[in-house]
């Protein structure tokens, strides 16, 4: 198991070798390091997503103890307050209502009607970073254009998005691989400071109802039923984590993979109605969450090997995505690949809900970076994060 290591920097730099090993010693392997169970392909991951007898969460069931867990440390609560009372981290029945309730807020037409929106927005950008005669293609367009659209919909003035991308990161921190009590400390701030300023946001929406997402799940019921204020809290949290943290990182780690991929760019460049398969082949080459966790909640079985209840499975969606068997050449991208079911998006009850605004967004980014900037080259290689579950890189310098 040399070479599958998370904190390993050349590991989390090209970590397709190993996925490649752990698919070939078998259908699932026992990780000392981190006590999960690691699952590298395909047809086990996307089934495991859909396995009830596995939860994002346990405590619908069991307590600590009798799950055979330590709870988490008081110091962190705040974290896992916000954390645990979003719908990614219940299960049913409180991830039925949950979802339920956010999906009449966040409803296809609403994201449809944003399609103007994004489509300016990134040509604005772009056109900027064009003016400039370059820059740093992650700060000044992939992740300015999520964060002001999933803020636009939430209704969080403009005045107050700066710390939105801060506090994220922060949060997004604590989904690694055993956090460091600094990172943990970091989670904790952000998750009190961004929940006090969503709790004073929600109650002004009280008193002024808008047309924003807010408003709406404030409004969103069902036979009574209502979403509870830490409930919108976490959820408004959840949104805007998902909603640009993966499209930040797709977009970055996408354009890195063009410019190594020359051909493939000037494929893309000569035809423009490649970008929607463009962008689930790049979704699919290099995802940017490579891993998501399941706790075992009744006992299962891979291959003969008996995983008891209490274990934590480790679903490698970077694997997953490029397993042979589903994959035809998976190392080689294919921007007309046409059978391309990747699992970036996760699948079951836990599939992303912003999954249509992602798309959207990576689109109108793509498109407006081929027609306002067709010269656009690489001006120096970029340096991976060393993150390994969300994948992403520190910048992509680029020049006209």
């Amino acid at each position: 198991m040399a070479a599958f290591d998370p904190w390993d920097p050349a590991f989390v730099d090209d970590p397709y070798p190993a996925y490649a090993e752990l698919r070939d010693r078998g259908r699932v392997t026992y990780y000392e390091p981190t006590d999960q169970w690691l699952v590298p392909r395909h047809a086990d991951v996307s089934a495991l997503l859909r396995d009830r007898r596995l939860g994002r969460t346990y405590q619908h069931r069991f307590t600590h103890e009798n799950f055979g867990r330590t709870a988490p440390p008081p110091e962190h609560e705040p974290f896992h307050t916000l954390n645990d009372h979003g719908m990614l981290d219940l299960e049913p029945p409180d991830h039925t209502r949950i979802r339920r309730l956010v999906s009449k807020a966040f409803t296809p037409r609403t994201v449809e009607q944003l399609k103007p929106y994004v489509g300016q927005l990134a040509g604005e950008l772009v056109d900027r970073l064009v003016a400039a005669g370059g820059g740093d293609l992650l700060t000044d367009v992939a992740e300015p254009l999520p964060v002001a659209v999933i803020a636009e919909m939430l209704g969080i003035p403009e005045s107050d998005r700066a710390p939105l991308r801060p506090w994220s990161a922060d949060i997004c921190g604590m989904y690694e691989l055993s956090p460091s009590q600094d990172t943990a400390a970091k989670a904790v701030r952000a998750s009190v400071e961004f929940a006090e300023y969503l709790r004073e946001l929600i109650a002004a929406r009280r008193k002024e109802p808008g047309d924003d997402l807010i408003s709406g799940l404030i409004a969103a019921h069902d036979e009574e039923d209502r979403l509870t204020e830490q409930e919108m809290i976490s959820t408004a949290v959840l949104l805007l984590n998902a909603g640009h943290e993966a499209t930040v990182n797709a977009t970055v780690n996408g354009w890195w993979a063009l410019f190594r991929n020359p051909d493939q760019l000037a494929v893309l460049r000569a035809d423009h109605s490649l970008i929607p398969s463009a962008v689930e082949e790049l979704m699919r080459y290099d995802t940017p969450l490579q891993l998501f966790e399941r706790w075992v909640l009744d006992e299962i079985e891979i291959d003969g090997t008996v995983i008891p209840r209490g274990a934590e499975i480790a679903m490698l969606f970077g694997s997953a995505n490029h397993d042979p068997d589903v994959f035809a050449d998976p190392e080689r991208l294919d921007l007309t690949r046409a059978d391309n079911p990747h699992i970036s998006f996760s699948a079951g009850i836990h599939y992303c809900i912003g999954a249509p605004l992602a798309r959207i967004e990576l689109a109108a980014s793509m498109r407006a970076l081929l027609e306002r900037a067709p010269t656009l080259t690489l001006a120096a290689d970029p340096v991976r994060k060393p993150n390994f579950v969300i994948r992403g890189l520190e910048g992509l310098s680029v020049a006209l």
